[in-house]
């Protein structure tokens, strides 16, 4: 019933391979536990080795999808490049702006994919410059100081999990209006920091069941489908 169960519901793409859980060793089945160490076949509890099973099942139709996720976002490009080049060719001119965003749309202005380059963030020396003199600030505002603006300079100089400066904290220090000429010079500090270290591309296509209708975008994100 389970097996029929799975089968009627399984895309209809291939799995990618995924290595099995056992292992046979002079005739024996083993299984590697999350600690390294051999366990025979026979003594591992059967709902483990049906979550092994399931779990493997599962990453190989997701290994098959994330395959071909990245050959569609690369065939848009290539397919966009081809558009591009043959307009250039044709009538001397480009789609989008100096960032490289663009959209195109189809004839009956119900599809469109929209092209989005986002500038790659790092900060230098100069952030280290910023956050002494709005410690400064904040020493001498002491109890004047509202907690909200507290709250948003630890949250901007505290790293994140994976080590990295709160980026959106920090762009959110350089919207508050202080006139403390300190606080000013750390702003700009913070400003002269900014590096551009490169660029990453986005595609996004949306859909529209009217003109009139508001755009729905194509969900190709799993979290959000």
């Amino acid at each position: 019933m389970t097996e029929q169960h799975a089968q009627t519901t399984s895309p209809s793409r291939q799995p990618a391979h995924v290595p099995g859980g056992e292992e046979t060793i002079n005739g024996v089945s083993y299984m590697r536990n999350a600690q390294g160490d051999l366990r025979p076949t026979e003594l591992v509890k059967p709902q483990d080795k049906l979550q092994d099973q399931t779990v493997r099942g599962i990453i190989g139709y997701a290994l098959a999808l994330s395959d071909e996720v990245s050959r569609f976002k690369a065939h848009t490009f290539e397919d966009i490049s081809a558009f591009e080049a043959i307009l250039a060719g044709q009538y001397d001119a480009t789609v989008g702006g100096k960032k490289g965003n663009k959209t195109l749309m189809s004839y009956d202005g119900l599809f469109k994919v929209q092209v989005q380059v986002a500038d790659l963030i790092d900060f230098g020396p100069e952030l280290q410059i910023a956050k002494t003199l709005v410690d400064e600030c904040l020493t001498e505002w002491a109890a004047d100081a509202r907690p909200e603006i507290r709250d948003i300079v630890t949250r901007a100089f505290n790293t994140d999990k994976a080590g990295q400066i709160n980026r959106s904290e920090i762009f959110m220090l350089l919207r508050l209006e202080i006139e403390d000429e300190r606080w000013q010079r750390a702003m700009q500090a913070i400003k002269d920091a900014i590096r551009v270290v490169g660029s990453k591309s986005y595609v996004r296509c949306y859909q529209r069941a009217a003109l009139d209708a508001a755009w729905k975008a194509i969900q190709i994100d799993l979290a959000k489908a």
